[in-house]
């Protein structure tokens, strides 16, 4: 007789292995084309991330380097690159924080939320050809799963 605890072990060690190849090939899938989809405003996916953050009303008054990183889920160190380039395109600028003169606050400027506004459009219809076949509800419940697999993981 087999042992259905083993086959059931393995099935989920292979269902594993295959939903987080799937995840990996799907995150840099995300940065290939949505860096092509918006390769005439020449916006990388990292910097959209970043426009989109500070462009929340949210961020109106701007977010401290360490606020960005923590809501993004990226390194100061990768950030630091990304407003680097950022600013030097007039899309963000950085300047001292009002509490703590060391603290840096990133706001968008006028540049940076012109170029948002242009990106809607772009951004948007990515979101739909990338999400078709994909109802309403399937999206909610996708974005409740990938949360709890991010949670799950915060906490390793």
């Amino acid at each position: 007789m087999k042992d259905l605890s083993a086959e059931k072990s393995l099935a989920s060690i292979e269902i594993n292995n295959r939903l987080f190849f799937r995840f990996f090939q799907a995150a840099n899938t995300l940065h290939t084309k949505g860096t092509q989809a918006l390769d005439e405003f020449g916006v990388t996916t990292q910097q959209w991330s970043v426009l989109g953050a500070l462009s929340r009303p949210k961020a109106a008054e701007g977010m401290s380097v360490g606020e960005l990183s923590r809501y993004l889920l990226v390194s100061r160190q990768n950030l630091s690159g990304l407003l680097t380039r950022l600013e030097r395109d007039g899309h963000v600028e950085r300047s001292p924080g009002e509490d703590d003169r060391r603290s840096r606050k990133v706001r968008l400027t006028a540049k940076g939320e012109a170029l948002w506004t242009a990106l809607a459009d772009p951004i948007h219809d990515f979101y739909d050809q990338a999400l078709k076949g994909l109802s309403f509800d399937d999206r909610l419940a996708f974005i409740h799963y990938i949360s709890l697999l991010q949670k799950n993981m915060s906490k390793l």
